[in-house]
């Protein structure tokens, strides 16, 4: 067996599958109730389930796309039914979900020849960000590597002391300086010390504004050209952290970070709170950014690796 497999063991597909229940309830309804009855895949399907998908915040471009490749489909495939409709759904869905070029993001491992392994997490307050590097933090050390955290969202000292009580509890060191601090001395401070430890990887929070792109923009290029003096390839992941039950407004952050920065990957939380877990599908293909992970709980361990197929498979797993 896998290490991956391991990782996406019996108790996290039940995790994902409770996870995803709204959004399954409300979408797998809708869709149920436009084919009922029906003998082929028509025009009025058709738009009974742009309109399911919009619904789940999919998102217009993104629904459209799904369409019209189901429309070309039943086009050309002139025996397609609405029994089938369901497997060709789930096929052009899981096509729009893209996968990372670095396969470490399918287990909680890190490429071979980056130590430490700097994680640079960005995102607006309130997202979960906080909670979502102290349970990476969990899920690396769990893994069996030696992880330091840096608090460099020094502008609310909430957030530094939320993310010390994620330090106490997961059991790994940070780094921090007093509210008001500079930022990008923190961070340099995390790398330095990460590098005198011996550290496999180091965990950077920042200050989730959004104020001012500008200002955003200059903020997170001074943290990584400080990083940079210490590890001149780092960070080596920029992670966008998006609260999933905000559907279409995470795209609107998802918009203002990949304009500040240069966002290499995505978490999505809180996906167990809402009927609009379609927005992954819509962030996930309008920037063409992998999500590596996703949040489907308030356990420490209810962070999980997204995987599009076993996302897909809870997504239209019948009870």
């Amino acid at each position: 067996m896998s290490f991956f497999s391991k990782l996406f063991g019996k108790s996290e597909k039940e995790s994902l599958d409770k996870g995803l229940q709204k959004t399954k309830q409300g979408f797998l309804s809708t869709i149920s109730r436009l084919i009922a009855g029906k003998s082929a895949v028509d025009d009025e399907v058709l738009d009974d389930l742009e309109e399911a998908l919009i619904t789940a915040d999919v998102g217009m471009d993104t629904t459209i796309q799904i369409i019209e490749r189901i429309e070309a489909r039943v086009k050309n495939d002139k025996y397609v039914g609405t029994s089938e409709l369901n497997r060709i759904l789930q096929e052009e869905i899981e096509a729009v979900l893209i996968d990372a070029d670095d396969v470490s993001y399918k287990n909680f491992d890190v490429p071979a020849g980056k130590k430490p392994y700097v994680i640079l997490v960005v995102g607006v307050n309130g997202v979960g960000k906080t909670t979502t590097i102290g349970k990476l933090a969990h899920n690396y050390k769990k893994a069996g590597y030696d992880v330091l955290l840096g608090a460099a969202d020094t502008f609310r000292a909430a957030a530094v002391d939320q993310l010390t009580i994620w330090s106490e509890r997961v059991g790994v060191p940070i780094v921090k300086q007093p509210m008001g601090s500079d930022p990008a001395a923190v961070a340099f401070d995390a790398v330095k010390s990460a590098v005198s430890r011996g550290s496999d990887i180091v965990i950077i929070d920042t200050a989730g504004r959004l104020h001012n792109k500008l200002h955003l923009m200059d903020e997170l290029t001074k943290i990584k050209r400080v990083i940079q003096k210490v590890i001149p390839d780092a960070p080596h992941d920029v992670m966008l952290v998006l609260d999933g039950s905000t559907g279409q407004n995470a795209v609107e952050q998802a918009k203002h970070f990949t304009t500040a920065t240069d966002v290499t990957s995505i978490a999505i939380t809180k996906l167990d709170g809402t009927a609009k877990g379609g927005v992954v599908l819509a962030i996930a293909n309008l920037f063409k950014i992998p999500v590596k992970f996703i949040g489907v709980g308030e356990k420490i361990d209810d962070l999980l690796i997204f995987d599009k197929h076993e996302f897909v498979d809870s997504l239209f797993k019948l009870d």
